[in-house]
């Protein structure tokens, strides 16, 4: 379906790499290994590290909001706003360029349920924020920022349970996705070695995931 592809494909563009070329770095070469957000901010700064975030929220957003009036006219609302936004977060998990080795796909999580459901998405943000603040881990944010997305979803969204059924489902289903990319992470912050945010960049070289990419 060209409206999954063209999402799948928007997802793809590894923006966090591109920045990081940009800076000097690979950003898969060092730190965490990973090409999201966190990560470049750790190895290339905040000003790649907030362009690496705003580029990957876009990419969730932008199928949502934009691809979806050209090619998802053939499906019922909200199945197409749904389908590209899931499709986008695949492609930013899996790239194809990167032999599917890409980021955790919250920034892109976060522009896809931003463009379809504001107040939850506004309700699981502030989650983000505060987790931060106070524990100082972008993981465990993102974690459960996830888990408050399902929860906010299911109060806020009229008929939850009916007619927005498809809607309430995709939350769990992008929750677990940031669950198992982030799995990692949850047996350091067991341990007490999770890197705390803002990172000290003399850490960059040793945030290690036994070859598994991580970061946001």
């Amino acid at each position: 379906m060209a409206l999954a592809l063209f999402s799948y494909l928007a997802g793809s563009i590894p923006f966090g790499l591109l920045i990081g070329w940009l800076a000097g770095r690979d950003v898969r070469r060092d730190g965490s290994h990973n090409i999201g957000a966190s990560n470049v901010f750790r190895l290339c700064g905040w000003r790649c590290g907030l362009a690496t975030f705003f580029l990957d929220f876009l990419k969730g957003l932008a199928p949502v909001i934009w691809l979806v009036p050209w090619l998802g006219n053939a499906m019922s609302p909200p199945f197409p706003g749904i389908l590209a936004a899931f499709a986008a977060v695949l492609g930013h998990n899996f790239p194809v360029w990167l032999r599917f080795r890409g980021g955790k796909g919250v920034a892109t999580s976060a522009g896809g349920v931003a463009g379809l459901m504001p107040l939850p998405f506004m309700v699981a943000f502030a989650a983000f924020f505060a987790v931060v603040a106070v524990w100082r881990y972008t993981s465990l944010g993102s974690m459960l920022a996830s888990l408050v997305l399902a929860l906010a979803t299911f109060f806020l969204l009229p008929d939850p349970l009916g007619e927005n059924l498809p809607l309430f489902l995709l939350t769990p289903a992008l929750s677990v996705l940031i669950f198992v990319r982030h799995r990692h992470n949850i047996s350091r912050i067991l341990a007490g070695t999770e890197n705390r945010f803002p990172p000290p960049r003399k850490n960059a070289e040793t945030d290690r995931e036994d070859g598994q990419p991580g970061g946001g």
